[in-house]
């Protein structure tokens, strides 16, 4: 059951570590630290995206800003209470860790699969210059009765046709991580910049009643 809930949701990413560790939190005594990795896109620019790894994983005390990685593991979102409501945080849960000589050009430094349910209706609208676009959430199962809640950006073709998606059904998303700037605004006289995390789509799929009946078969 574990190992079938973990394909539902895979990530890789390969980059540049461009933090030290910091403390996120512990379970079952168990330590797990967050680090920047520094992710190229086919253009000039690039992504930075967290990455939360447990000290059974890496000597977190080390410091290792500007060696590279691979990272394979889960995208996962917790709720963050602050400014009395719940703000949603998420980041690369590493499963191994891989240093690397470099990062090859034909290299596919960050992509994502996951496989999961709608569960807000897709908000779809047009850009002043005419780009169609498509906002989705996605519930992803984890094991043990929990679930990350992962937002989605569609484009063009992809985004007319996800604006045609329900609550509840189910759906397979594939694309890479992008890292998205924002001014937050906190009151009248004070802004905030703050980074927004989700996944831009370059291919999904609805999952119908003939897959669920081949996975139950």
């Amino acid at each position: 059951m574990t190992d079938k809930v973990i394909e539902n949701n895979q990530v890789t990413v390969m980059g540049e570590i461009v933090s030290e560790f910091s403390y996120s939190h512990e379970i079952f005594g168990e330590g797990f630290y967050m680090v920047d990795v520094k992710v190229q896109r086919l253009s000039e620019s690039h992504d930075i995206i967290p990455v939360m790894v447990s000290e059974r994983l890496l000597d977190v005390s080390e410091n290792y800003v500007g060696m590279l990685i691979c990272v394979n593991g889960q995208f996962r979102s917790y709720n963050r209470h602050e400014e009395r409501k719940n703000r949603l945080v998420l980041s690369v849960f590493a499963r191994e860790i891989e240093f690397l000589e470099e990062v090859e050009e034909s290299s596919k430094t960050n992509q994502i699969y996951l496989d999961g349910y709608i569960c807000k209706e897709p908000i779809y609208r047009k850009t002043p210059l005419g780009r169609e676009i498509a906002d989705l959430l996605l519930a992803v199962n984890r094991p043990y009765g929990k679930s990350d809640y992962i937002p989605c950006i569609c484009w063009g073709r992809n985004a007319r046709y996800a604006n045609g998606f329900k609550v509840g059904e189910r759906c397979a998303v594939w694309g890479r991580i992008q890292s998205r700037e924002y001014m937050k605004k906190l009151d009248e006289e004070h802004v905030e910049k703050r980074v927004a995390f989700e996944v831009s789509v370059s291919k999904l799929e609805l999952l119908g009643e003939e897959e669920l009946l081949e996975e139950n078969a």
